[in-house]
C-alpha cells in the first residue's frame, strides 16, 4: 500500500497562496497527493484553521473520480486501518457508490472499512446526508453491509445497536437482509429486529446498575471487558472511585492498544498524571523489538499560530500542535539519534524563529517542545528555518530531515525551501487543500497522524524495521 506522495509537478501555482492567502505559492500536485493529503488527518466535517470543515469534504468529494478507483479504495483503507479514521473512509464510500468508475469497489471496500457494528449505521447516515434524503442503497452498498454484518457476535451488536441514533442498526438490517449462514445467525438477527438482543456486559451498562462503582471497574479489569479506548478514557473516573492501583496496573499490561490513537496516549497522561510512566510504556510496547531507524533524523517541529490556536475536534481539547509533539515523542524513539528544533515566526516582519530543543525521552520531549514558547507568535517560515538549522549543525548532513507541519508556510518571498539531508520528508497533520510539497524540494509528503510514520519513512528508503524478538 502506498503510503507517500511524491510531488510530480515542478511548477507553482502563483494564483493561489498558502496560509489563507498570505504565504508561499501552493505546490502543483496531482489528483492522488491531494486526496492524501485531503483525507488521511481527516476528522469529517471538523474546521481547520485556515479552511472550513464543509470546504474539505467538498474537495474530497471532487478530488475522488480525478483519482481511479483502486488507489481510492487504498486511501480509504489505509485511512480506516493506519490512520485508525472512522469517518472519513465510510466519506469515500459513500462519493464511490455514486460513481460508474469506482462503484464496483464499494462492495469489498465499505466491508473491510466497517469495523464496529455501529459503523453501518454511521455510514449509512453519511450515504443519506451525500445523497440529500433517504434514496435507495445501490447494489454494492447493500452487498457491503451485508458482508460486514458476518463480522460481529451478539455482543458487539447489543453493544452498538445505536438505540439513541437516528440511524439505529435494525434499520440497516432491515434494508440490506443479510443471508444467515446458520440457524444461530438466523436468531442473532430476529433479536435485532425485535429488540431482544441479550444486554450487554460494557462498563456504561454495569455503571447504570447502581453497583458499586468500584468493585465494578475492577471485575471489568479482571475479566478483560475493558477495552484500551475506554480504559484510558476512564483512568481518572478510577481514580477517584479508588480502584485498587494493582488491577489498574494488571489493565495496563492486559490491553490491547491496536485502535488507540497517538492522541489518545496525550489524554490519558493529562487528565491521570499519575499513570504517565505506564502509559508511556504501554505506547512504547510496540517499539520495543524493533530496530531503530539508522543515523541522525532531525525533526523540525513546527509551533506556528496555526498549528497552536485551533482545536482539533469538537471538543476541543487538543490542537495539531499536540498531534506534532506525539509524534516528535514516537519519532524520537524510534530513530537511533534524533535532533530536535522548534520553529514559528513574526508574520510582520516576515522572520522566522527557531529554536533547538532539548532531546528527551516520552512525555519529557512533549514537555521540551512546549517550553520552547510561541517563537513569534505568527506562521512557520519554512526556508529560512531550515537555512537555520543548516548553520547550527555547522556542517553535519542529516540522513533524514522531517518537518512535522500544516503545511501553510507564511513566506511570501520567492525561495523555496532548501531541505539539506540526505533524504528530506515533510508529514503533513492537517487537512488543508493545498501545501509545500514541491517538486525537487522533498522526497515525500506523509499526510496523517498515525504512529507508523516512521516505517513509512523506512519503506520509501528501502528499509525494513525488523522485528528484533518474537516476544509480544
Amino acid at each position: 500500500m502506498k503510503t507517500v506522495s511524491k510531488a510530480v509537478d515542478g511548477r507553482l501555482d502563483r494564483s493561489t497562496r498558502l496560509a489563507g492567502g498570505m504565504g508561499m505559492p501552493v505546490a502543483v500536485q496531482d489528483a492522488e497527493g491531494l486526496l492524501r493529503r485531503a483525507v488521511l488527518s481527516c476528522l469529517l466535517w471538523e474546521d481547520l484553521f485556515y479552511e472550513t470543515g464543509k470546504s474539505v469534504s467538498e474537495n474530497i468529494a471532487d478530488l475522488i473520480p480525478q483519482v481511479s478507483p483502486s488507489v481510492c479504495a487504498n486511501i480509504a483503507i489505509e485511512a480506516r486501518e493506519v490512520q485508525k479514521l472512522r469517518h472519513v473512509p465510510l466519506y469515500m464510500v459513500a462519493i464511490m457508490a455514486g460513481l460508474p468508475k469506482h462503484k464496483a469497489y464499494v462492495g469489498d471496500v465499505l466491508s473491510r472499512v466497517v469495523n464496529r457494528a455501529d459503523e453501518m449505521a454511521e455510514f449509512l447516515a453519511i450515504y443519506w446526508k451525500v445523497n440529500s434524503g433517504k434514496v435507495p442503497l445501490s447494489k454494492q452498498v447493500k452487498i457491503g453491509l451485508a458482508s460486514a454484518f458476518s463480522k460481529f457476535n451478539e455482543y458487539q451488536f447489543a453493544k452498538y445497536r445505536g438505540d439513541d441514533k437516528d440511524v439505529k442498526l435494525r434499520d440497516v438490517l432491515q434494508l440490506v437482509h443479510p443471508k444467515p449462514n446458520s440457524k444461530e445467525t438466523s436468531e442473532l438477527y430476529r433479536k435485532i429486529l425485535d429488540g431482544t438482543l441479550e444486554t450487554p456486559d460494557t462498563w456504561e451498562v454495569a455503571l447504570s446498575t447502581g453497583k458499586d462503582k468500584r468493585e465494578t471497574w475492577e471485575r471489568l479489569i479482571n475479566e478483560g471487558k475493558l477495552g484500551a479506548l475506554a480504559f484510558m478514557r476512564n483512568l481518572r473516573n478510577m481514580e477517584q472511585h479508588e480502584v485498587s492501583h494493582e488491577v489498574i496496573r494488571h489493565g495496563f499490561k492486559t490491553i490491547n492498544p491496536r485502535w488507540l490513537l497517538p492522541l489518545n496516549y496525550f489524554s490519558g497522561a493529562k487528565y491521570a498524571p499519575r499513570w504517565e510512566a505506564e502509559i508511556q510504556d504501554l505506547m512504547f510496547r510496540g517499539f520495543d523489538s524493533i530496530q531503530k531507524l539508522e543515523g541522525t533524523t532531525v525533526f523540525i517541529v513546527d509551533v506556528s499560530g496555526s498549528t497552536s490556536s485551533g482545536s482539533l475536534g469538537k471538543k476541543g481539547e487538543f490542537s495539531y500542535l499536540d498531534v506534532e509533539k506525539i509524534l516528535t515523542v514516537i519519532g524520537v524513539e524510534m530513530c537511533e539519534k534524533a535532533i530536535v528544533y522548534a520553529t514559528a515566526g513574526s508574520d510582520g516582519a516576515s522572520k522566522h524563529q527557531t529554536k533547538l530543543v532539548p532531546t528527551r525521552r516520552g512525555f519529557g520531549m512533549s514537555d521540551a517542545i512546549r517550553d520552547a514558547g510561541y517563537l513569534g507568535g505568527g506562521g512557520i517560515f519554512t526556508r529560512q528555518a531550515l537555512d537555520y538549522v543548516k548553520a547550527d549543525l555547522k556542517g553535519v548532513t542529516p540522513d533524514r530531515i522531517i518537518v512535522l507541519s500544516d503545511s501553510q508556510d507564511c513566506d511570501r518571498n520567492k525561495a523555496l525551501p532548501a531541505p539539506f539531508g540526505k533524504k528530506n520528508y515533510i508529514v503533513n497533520v492537517a487537512s488543508h487543500k493545498n501545501g509545500i510539497n514541491y517538486k525537487g524540494v522533498w522526497d515525500a509528503e506523509i499526510s496523517g497522524w498515525s504512529e507508523h510514520f516512521i516505517k513509512f519513512i523506512a519503506g520509501y528508503e528501502g528499509l525494513n524495521l525488523q522485528e528484533t524478538s518474537d516476544e509480544e
